[in-house]
């Protein structure tokens, strides 16, 4: 694990753009990105649109999308592309909007097929940035969630209380990426962050973290108030 803290979000997201320049710029990485929503990812995607890279070589991925249709504005890919998609020649791979939210993650998990498929047939993401919740959640997957014991799928339709339907990435799927940025800015989530990065946790953003190869955290001074 490799931790580094941030006195602004403005110098977060510096950083994160910073990491996503350099994995575009190895050879061999692959020109893949899953992306998610919020607004510290939302800063470094404007930064990004202003950096010249191979972009006609890029396809982005959404790590999970709300249950609207993708010109609403709670859209994360909406978001993702006006802060950047609208600005350079890349593909972003949008959630296909449909009425039934499982029929749209089954879709979505077809579309990641054609983009994400590796040699022994799994579906292995890239880079992959992932925000994280006051309550530890990343992605959709929300503490509790039925969608953290999925171990079929990559992609699924999950009904979060208070919050309706999601469309997520499973554990499994995000697990599965070559390298993982977590995300994390302000005071509220510092202690998620404590509890996650002190020792053992079951967040969701631990379970990611821990099963996966490579994870970078990317995290201001107020979510690192509670580290020791």
């Amino acid at each position: 694990m490799n931790l580094r803290i941030f006195s602004t979000r403005e110098a977060l997201a510096e950083a994160v753009a910073d990491e996503v320049e350099g994995w575009l710029d190895l050879d061999g990485n692959g020109h893949i990105l899953g992306l998610a929503g919020g607004t510290t990812p939302r800063r470094a995607y404007e930064l990004l649109a202003e950096r010249d890279l191979p972009w006609q070589e890029v396809t982005a991925w959404m790590t999970d999308e709300r249950h609207v249709p993708t010109d609403h504005p709670d859209s994360n890919a909406g978001m993702a592309r006006r802060a950047l998609f609208d600005r350079i020649p890349a593909r972003l791979l949008e959630v296909p909007w449909r009425e039934d939210a499982s029929k749209a993650a089954d879709e979505y998990e077809t579309m990641l097929g054609s983009v994400l498929r590796s040699d022994d047939g799994r579906l292995e993401p890239g880079m992959v940035i992932l925000g994280m919740g006051a309550d530890g959640h990343t992605a959709s997957l929300f503490p509790g969630s039925a969608a953290l014991d999925v171990i079929d799928r990559d992609f699924v339709a999950t009904l979060v209380p208070d919050k309706g339907w999601r469309l997520t990435a499973t554990l499994g799927l995000l697990a599965r990426a070559r390298r993982i940025l977590f995300l994390a800015a302000g005071e509220e989530k510092a202690p998620a962050v404590a509890n996650i990065l002190g020792g053992e946790s079951d967040l969701p953003a631990a379970l990611v973290a821990a099963r996966a190869r490579d994870v970078v955290w990317l995290i201001d001074t107020e979510a690192a108030s509670l580290l020791e």
